[in-house]
């Protein structure tokens, strides 16, 4: 004889029914996990003692590299515009007809071992030119700033990072480009002109130049009268590094802002020293303004525009 429910009883063993079911999809659900960025890997390198290493990201493409390679893209400040790159890389470099891009390419950033987008006190040494100073601390119980570390790091870049890039993936040595911002950029500068042959393409976002009593123009003579170069450079700048951007116009302390921008004249800087650079015989060089972003909004557009001056297709 079979065994009739009630209504009752059978709503009731419908209820727990799903309340199990959805414990037992909760259970074996996957755990959230930190988000990554697809073909790259990070790396410490140097530092001894008590110095911190360099953090380094290294993205290649899928498939096979090249028969030359792959071209390489090094960024400095990597942890703030590395992922950018990475986007642009995988979104338009598998279009060349679209955009221009010639070919898939390799992508270094280096950074520091923080979660932060800077550290300012390691880039504040690492990127600028010597001899140097001292500054007071950004922040109370934070060591104090200094400068003139450039020759160490490019030392760095040159006898470390890139081998230890090379020993990772095949790489084409006559197509690498160097990506700096700000003090990036003005190291982007500093190293051009103390080892030109490095690169092939040098990009400087809102450079720098001003800093220290223009010190970077010392190097910039000894690479006027050394050996002829081939390489080529883009030099960048937003329209508001110029003039404060609308949404700065009403703030209080914009005569403030309006004597850093009058001090750096980041714009009138990075043009002039497009055109010095470009009567460099064998030296190419160009400015580009990019119009509607200020010194740190630009960036997203400096990358982008720094990929389509290394990769251009048609160069």
């Amino acid at each position: 004889m079979k065994a009739i429910l009630s209504r009752r009883t059978f709503a009731f063993l419908s209820a727990v029914g799903a309340m199990l079911g959805t414990r037992s999809v909760a259970a074996v659900a996957d755990p959230d996990e930190p988000a990554r960025l697809p073909g790259a890997i990070n790396f410490d390198l140097g530092g001894e003692g008590a110095k911190a290493p360099w953090r380094v990201t290294l993205y290649v493409p899928p498939g096979e590299a090249p028969p030359a390679g792959w071209p390489v893209l090094y960024l400095l400040d990597g942890n703030a515009v590395t992922a950018t790159a990475i986007d642009i890389e995988r979104v338009q470099a598998p279009y060349p007809d679209a955009t221009g891009i010639g070919s898939r390419f390799a992508i270094v950033g280096v950074g520091y071992p923080t979660d932060g987008a800077y550290d300012s006190v390691r880039r504040s040494w690492d990127y600028t030119p010597p001899p140097g100073r001292s500054y007071p601390p950004h922040k109370p119980g934070t060591p104090e700033l200094r400068t003139g570390g450039a020759d160490t790091f490019l030392r760095f870049v040159a006898d470390e990072l890139k081998p230890a890039v090379e020993r990772r993936c095949r790489i084409d040595p006559s197509r690498q480009a160097l990506f700096g911002h700000s003090f990036g950029g003005l190291f982007v500068l500093y190293a051009l002109a103390n080892l030109p042959t490095a690169f092939s393409h040098w990009i400087a976002a809102s450079p720098s130049i001003y800093w220290e009593d223009l010190a970077l123009l010392k190097s910039i003579e000894r690479l006027e009268t050394g050996p002829p170069v081939r390489t080529r450079v883009l030099l960048l700048a937003g329209a508001y590094e110029a003039e404060l951007a609308p949404f700065q116009r009403d703030a209080s302390d914009r005569e403030a802002r309006l004597s850093r921008l009058r001090s750096a004249r980041t714009v009138e800087l990075a043009r002039a020293m497009a055109d010095r650079l470009d009567r460099i015989p064998g030296l190419q060089s160009q400015f580009r303004l990019i119009p509607g972003r200020a010194h740190l909004t630009v960036l997203p557009e400096a990358v982008n525009d720094a990929v389509a001056f290394f990769m251009d297709r048609s160069g």
